[in-house]
């Protein structure tokens, strides 16, 4: 049976430690620091749910990043789920509380850090689903 894959991509090393060691107890987890290490990862291991960050250096690469992902057609069926501390590190948020949107933020799911391990788990199950895909094990499709 496979495995299914995620790729974190989040330039917060203590945030990405600990996601991994969550989500590894039912998938393989790849990660990577910044946008540029995540295009890399994405192209060599084919991912099948990508956790980003919507702030890394300082910038919005996470924004930058889901889009390109979007208009990829090798790529945009691939669910993202982006996570933000920007409320808790400013105390500033300029976006709604639902800011996806298929130009502006083409994500699958929007989630302000700190997340829960069980609720982390329980959004990846979720999307995941979306797929064919249940507890890390793909369904017979």
């Amino acid at each position: 049976m496979k495995k299914w894959k995620i790729l974190i991509i989040d330039d917060d090393i203590d945030f990405v430690e600990a996601t991994k060691i969550v989500l590894e107890t039912k998938y393989y987890v790849s990660v990577a620091y910044n946008g540029e290490e995540g295009r890399r990862k994405l192209k060599m291991e084919k991912p099948d749910l990508i956790i980003l960050d919507m702030m890394m250096d300082g910038r919005g690469e996470g924004f930058l990043f889901s889009r390109e992902i979007e208009k990829s057609p090798e790529y945009s069926n691939i669910p993202i789920l982006m996570l933000t501390g920007m409320r808790k590190q400013t105390g500033f948020f300029p976006i709604e509380d639902d800011p996806r949107d298929s130009k502006y933020l083409p994500v699958d799911e929007f989630v302000e850090k700190p997340i829960e391990p069980q609720d982390l788990l329980k959004k990846v199950e979720q999307l995941l689903s979306k797929k064919g895909i249940k507890n890390g094990i793909a369904k017979d499709l």
